[in-house]
């Protein structure tokens, strides 16, 4: 994985009525491998924001319940399930579509999140940047305290990369990401 914690290398782009964060990245992992990592419980605890309970197939209700507090939790369906290279869900209202394509002996993961909001493209900017870098972290089999304060230290680079309109959104008080 290319650590891009320096950078902002998520893209914001207006698509129809909606806004998409996009992320592509290069896992120097096989596909099958980061295919795993995408979509097996065991593997998503340790970069996604929550917990997915549902079965994986097209068409399935999917719970999504906080890795802190099952109680705080919000539904969401699967869209398509074609393994190895493609899940997409429905994430509350956002759509999430990761792709694999294998590329030698890496595999170029790419990231779509499909939202209403312009607001908080840069929060949910910097957030992906985080679960991305804790995923290739857990890829590699290295210690993901190494990924603490990533958002924080990417927050501002989204701000300013996205601008004023699509920043107007901030974590919730008492989040996580807020205490020092």
């Amino acid at each position: 994985m290319t650590n891009d914690t320096a950078r902002a290398d998520g893209e914001l782009a207006a698509i129809d009525d909606r806004w998409q964060l996009r992320f592509s990245r290069t896992l120097p992992h096989p596909q099958e491998k980061v295919w795993r990592a995408i979509t097996e419980p065991e593997h998503l605890a340790a970069w996604f924001p929550h917990r997915i309970v549902g079965d994986r197939v097209a068409g399935a209700s999917l719970r999504f319940e906080s890795h802190d507090d099952p109680s705080e939790a919000f539904d969401g369906q699967m869209l398509r399930f074609d393994p190895p290279k493609v899940v997409e869900f429905m994430w509350g209202e956002d759509v999430i579509r990761m792709e694999l394509e294998p590329d030698g002996s890496h595999t170029v993961l790419t990231l779509l999140d499909t939202f209403t909001e312009q607001g908080k493209g840069a929060r949910d900017g910097a957030g992906w940047h985080e679960c991305l870098d804790r995923l290739g972290v857990h890829l590699a089999g290295d210690d993901l305290d190494a990924c603490n304060g990533t958002w924080k230290a990417v927050s501002p680079l989204y701000v300013e990369k996205f601008g004023p309109d699509a920043s107007t959104v901030g974590p919730p008080e008492g989040h996580p990401v807020l205490d020092d």
